[in-house]
């Protein structure tokens, strides 16, 4: 019993972002959203109309990335094209890699959360969703999918990006 006080005390004063994950919000197709312009360690949101050029990128059932890493230079405004194909869910999250391993073991947690953000594609079967991003800072970020187990199975990608 006191476990599950607990529980539901803490989510209680978790943010309605954290607690969402599911297919029906990430890249929902609707009205065009204003351009977030917060900026997170690894960039912020980019302007479609100022992309620098398009990466494909292909999530397989092997729990893989291809290609598995990919170089831009600070400042440039990426259009990744996450491709699903493979036969269950996946997703590309951009992010730091502790950012991205504690948002992995959130989902374990809640694996039904929703949340729609601009560095997340969550792919169905045979689909393919945009994220287009602008690299504001220099460093090594990773794309991952946080599904449960799927990072855990080596699927993580990494964004070098060489300093101006």
């Amino acid at each position: 019993m006191r476990k599950l006080f607990a529980a539901a005390f803490a989510l209680a004063f978790l943010p309605p972002a954290a607690l969402a994950h599911g297919p029906e919000m990430h890249g929902k197709a609707g009205a065009p959203k204003a351009i977030s312009t917060e900026e997170h360690s690894f960039g912020r949101q980019g302007d479609p109309k100022k992309v620098s050029r398009t990466v494909t990128v292909d999530m397989s059932d092997a729990m893989r990335f291809s290609p598995s890493e990919v170089r831009v230079k600070q400042g440039e405004t990426i259009r990744f094209v996450a491709k699903n194909g493979g036969k269950v869910m996946h997703e590309m999250v951009l992010g730091n890699l502790a950012d991205l391993k504690a948002h992995g073991e959130l989902m374990k947690k809640f694996p039904n959360m929703e949340h729609d953000e601009p560095y997340m594609a969550h792919v169905p079967p045979g689909k393919t969703q945009e994220i287009v991003w602008t690299f504001t800072k220099a460093g090594e970020f990773h794309y991952g999918c946080l599904l449960p187990g799927h990072l855990e199975a080596g699927m993580i990608g990494r964004v070098i990006v060489a300093a101006k």
